[in-house]
């Protein structure tokens, strides 16, 4: 069983999208910019960051739009509202080596369901559709992203959040 990415880790892409790779990050509660859509009367609006980053040697025309995504949160994983009229989509884009391209989502969910949430994508470049992916975290009632997001500021307990820590204070102290 493959294991969901923490919101805010890289997943390098497999078969034949090898050299590209792709991140959910950016999850934080905020309302859209042209409005809010009828069908999310009584729901708590977010957003989240899609990067597509290219590291291989010849350029990926990629899409990444709707019905690519399906985002589940709370505990039972409902499926939150996706405001598409608001998302900001990459559609047909030629991504060339060492670039990236970044789409913003808007969805909409209840409030007390926002700490628990997966976000699925499935990329699709040219015509070829790659493996579909899973990320995990959340949005605390503080209204702090949880997952890699969080852990990068040392306030978790795992080992990751310790190395992460321990190089941000060692970085920020500098040589010598």
């Amino acid at each position: 069983m493959r294991v969901p990415n923490v919101i805010g880790d890289w997943q390098e892409c497999d078969g034949g999208h090898a050299g590209l790779r792709v991140r959910v990050h950016g999850v934080e509660r905020a309302e859209p910019p042209r409005g809010r859509d009828d069908a999310a009367e009584g729901l708590v609006y977010f957003r989240f960051r899609v990067t597509v980053e290219n590291r291989a040697s010849t350029h990926f025309g990629i899409h990444v739009e709707d019905g690519q995504f399906d985002v589940r949160t709370g505990p039972d994983g409902e499926s939150a509202f996706l405001d598409w009229r608001n998302s900001q989509f990459i559609e047909g884009f030629d991504l060339y080596p060492l670039r990236r391209a970044t789409a913003v989502i808007f969805a909409a969910a209840v409030d007390s369901s926002l700490e628990r949430m997966d976000i699925q994508i499935q990329l699709r470049t040219d015509e070829e559709w790659a493996d579909r992916y899973l990320w995990a975290g959340g949005i605390g009632a503080d209204g702090d992203a949880r997952g890699r997001d969080a852990a990068l500021d040392g306030t978790g307990e795992g080992l990751a959040c310790q190395v992460s820590s321990f190089l941000q204070r060692e970085a920020e102290q500098g040589p010598g």
